[in-house]
């Protein structure tokens, strides 16, 4: 047991540490191949916070456990508004500015209605996978076409600013390879460590997915959020979380679903999904509504507490 918990501390960390290099690495080469920042920012570093879930998603279908793969991919949903977005605005309240938000929030809730859609038959075939990933395709282009079209969009600057400058070709490669190897055998260790876990407390894989995995490769947008907050760029931090959410449905749903399809635990679409529905409704009420665009403590105070309510009713139900 204690091996298992080391392993996926461990595993965690390199994961996020690799997502980061793998990150600089892919971004630094688009940018000496041309590629225009904007397009780099939108797409390259917007997707990089999801990449630990991707990964381990992947490496459990592989495996054979689709269920932590979903697990993986519900919870860190849940965890992105309840923990990340709740933490972040007990430190500091956040006001939401940016027109690009205004947009991508009911996009959020059109992404969260198809996987709904194709999960509601109680299993995710090869066919939902590529509708996934078509869903997904289609989401870069709108998201690039707003930013090539809104270049003063404060997200836009911000997520512009995160690529990295001065990285020679070779320097580039070499850390997008670096970063791929570690985020690959990184992912192992957790999907390892995780149902190690799991058979030794006799709980599901689903739990897992829902709760360590999803905490742990949540981990990298809450330092961004966080990091974010306290520079002043609240936008980033908002559009981190729902970013995140909409790549989580559509590119960590499509991994089991691709490689290993096929039923799901039923708790999974009975419990988790309509959680995950009211933490995305409660993120548009307290990003745009009681306050006019402004996250307060007592609302993030309310988010955090949702979510610690939430890990107890599955400490109950496990």
């Amino acid at each position: 047991m204690l091996l298992a918990v080391g392993v996926v501390i461990v595993g965690v960390a390199l994961l996020i540490w690799g997502a980061d290099r793998f990150v600089d690495g892919a971004s630094s080469v688009a940018k000496n191949l041309r590629v225009p920042p904007m397009v780099i920012g939108l797409t390259i570093v917007s997707i990089g916070t999801s990449l630990p879930e991707m990964i381990v998603s992947a490496m459990a279908a592989f495996d054979g456990n689709r269920n932590l793969g979903i697990g993986n991919a519900l919870g860190s949903n849940i965890a992105n508004i309840g923990l990340v977005l709740g933490i972040t605005a007990l430190i500091i309240p956040l006001t939401v500015t940016s027109m690009t938000l205004r947009r991508e929030m009911p996009v959020l809730f059109l992404v969260t209605f198809l996987a709904f859609a194709l999960m509601a038959d109680g299993e995710l075939s090869f066919n939902d996978g590529l509708v996934l990933v078509a869903g997904l395709m289609m989401l870069l282009a709108w998201m690039t076409r707003i930013g090539l079209k809104d270049r003063h969009d404060p997200l836009i600057e911000e997520f512009t600013d995160a690529i990295p400058v001065n990285m020679s070709m070779w320097t580039s490669v070499m850390w997008f390879v670096i970063g791929l190897v570690v985020l690959i055998a990184s992912s192992r260790m957790v999907v390892w460590g995780a149902v190690e876990i799991a058979h030794y407390l006799g709980v599901s894989d689903l739990i897992i997915g829902l709760t360590i995995v999803a905490i742990g490769t949540s981990l990298p947008e809450l330092v961004a959020a966080v990091a974010s907050a306290l520079k002043g760029e609240a936008d980033l931090a908002i559009g981190n979380v729902i970013g995140s959410n909409m790549f989580n449905i559509l590119a960590v749903l499509a991994m089991p679903a691709l490689i290993y399809p096929g039923a799901f635990a039923s708790e999974a679409l009975l419990r988790d999904f309509p959680i995950m529905l009211a933490f995305t409704v409660a993120l548009f009420v307290v990003s745009f509504g009681l306050k006019g665009g402004k996250v307060t403590r007592f609302e993030g105070g309310l988010l955090a507490s949702a979510f610690t309510a939430y890990l107890y009713l599955l400490y109950l139900q496990a």
